[in-house]
């Protein structure tokens, strides 16, 4: 399915489940004034166009102690070395977010860890220790005032 053309209703339907992805099928179809057949046959085709890449439950870092994030901008020695990068932070778990970046850095990555001496250890011995990695950068967020999910464009 590829092309599929989000309208009005898919944009409803999108916005309820980011609300709550284990919405019902009825409940979502009683807010849009739909029926329930019609709201399964719409979520069925977004997920096979891709639109709808599955359900995630949201998680607070910071519930469970993950009380530092940092955005960490990597320099790498050459061009070529993106994707044995990408695989080596991969295997890092406190690497939540990477992003092939135009511009001053080769690669920004997102990093979690329980407090800043965590984080030290793995910018040291994990992320600056890669051998294609010439030097790296690091921003400590002191807070994340906008978080949200696409479903603000939705409307």
């Amino acid at each position: 399915m590829k092309n599929y053309e989000i309208d009005n209703l898919d944009k409803k339907i999108l916005a309820h489940l980011l609300q709550e992805a284990r919405t019902p099928y009825a409940k979502i179809a009683e807010n849009v004034g739909v029926s329930a057949g019609t709201i399964h046959v719409r979520i069925e085709k977004m997920r096979q166009a891709g639109v709808i890449k599955g359900t995630k439950v949201k998680i607070e870092p910071k519930a469970l102690g993950y009380d530092v994030c940092c955005f960490v901008g990597v320099y790498l020695k050459s061009a070529k070395d993106y994707h044995p990068v990408k695989e080596q932070l991969i295997e890092i778990p406190e690497v939540i977010e990477a992003y092939y970046t135009t511009g001053q850095y080769s690669v920004l990555i997102k990093v979690i860890a329980p407090d800043i001496d965590h984080f030290q250890d793995i910018l040291i011995n994990k992320l600056q220790s890669i051998e294609q990695v010439r030097s790296t950068e690091t921003l400590i967020s002191l807070q994340n005032p906008i978080y949200r999910d696409i479903d603000g464009l939705l409307v």
